[in-house]
């Protein structure tokens, strides 16, 4: 299990270190072509900028795409306790807990710290899962809050949104440069347009398929820690099983936020995708029960 949570963190930081070092490279080959690299230096600064304003409005945005609506201890004992007996055994401050009106069952966790964060739980998930399995499930998305899988997914955004901006004015430049009325650029405008078009391919090609490599492994990662939260892998493994058997699209989904879900909120069964910000739920469930036989 230790293992297990140990090279998921390895696997992330190596998949985001060669697209830092993609964005470094394309970064680097524009201050070159263009002879002003602070212009590189401007773009990927604002592409920074607006990543650290979608991570401090993500939590609101999130909740408000879901439908979903607060509740108190009152409202849900059953859930509130689930999550309350979690974040004590786990020295975290306790989160906000939110209902989602939704017979799809699945769950989500947002927030860019502990303090900060909101989990929330769907009708639908509440009606199928019994104690165990439902703790499984609140652990997983506890578990996100815990390895700060909100400030991962920001930084890949930032890095991708960085490389897409790049490209877009390298291509705008380069056909600047070829209206122009200057003939002597000695191929600047062709230079231009290559790198647009390179950055294009990393940032809309490479890119998702990046984002997607990373949020599977913090998905992997949320799985061990569930694991290890509980002392009981098989809860959260049958309860995958579940969301497999019932699993269907969110009346409210939206693909831009399907990463924090504990299962693909857009196209359950499908999840072998390429692009699909799951893990498939059989290799999931396999990995669990793995580290179940080593308690």
């Amino acid at each position: 299990m230790y293992s297990a949570i140990a090279a998921n963190k390895r696997n992330t930081v190596f998949i985001v270190g060669l697209f830092i070092a993609l964005v470094a490279g394309i970064s680097l080959w524009w201050g070159y072509s263009t002879g002003n690299s602070s212009t590189a230096i401007m773009i990927i600064g604002f592409a920074a900028l607006y990543t650290v304003f979608q991570y401090y409005i993500s939590t609101g945005l999130a909740v408000a795409m879901s439908g979903a609506v607060p509740i108190q201890k009152s409202d849900n004992p059953r859930l509130w306790n689930i999550v309350e007996n979690i974040a004590i055994s786990q020295g975290m401050p306790m989160p906000k807990v939110y209902v989602i009106p939704d017979d799809a069952p699945n769950a989500f966790a947002t927030g860019r710290k502990p303090d900060k964060a909101v989990v929330a739980a769907t009708t639908g998930l509440l009606a199928i899962m019994d104690d165990r399995e439902l703790e499984g499930v609140m652990a997983h998305e506890m578990g996100h809050v815990r390895n700060y899988d909100i400030r991962v997914s920001a930084i890949v955004f930032g890095l991708v949104s960085a490389i897409g901006v790049l490209a877009d004015f390298a291509i705008r430049m380069s056909f600047f440069s070829g209206n122009s009325r200057n003939k002597d650029d000695n191929g600047f405008g062709a230079i231009l347009l290559l790198v647009g078009v390179v950055g294009s391919i990393i940032a809309f090609l490479i890119g998702p398929l990046v984002t997607a490599a990373v949020s599977r492994q913090r998905e992997y990662l949320a799985d061990a820690s569930s694991a290890e939260i509980t002392r009981y892998p098989e809860g959260l493994a049958s309860a995958l099983s579940k969301l497999g058997q019932y699993g269907r699209p969110l009346r409210r989904a939206s693909s831009s936020m399907a990463h924090m879900y504990i299962a693909d909120p857009m196209k359950p069964g499908m999840v072998e995708r390429l692009f699909s910000s799951h893990p498939p739920i059989p290799k999931r469930i396999e990995r669990l029960r793995q580290m179940g036989s080593k308690f």
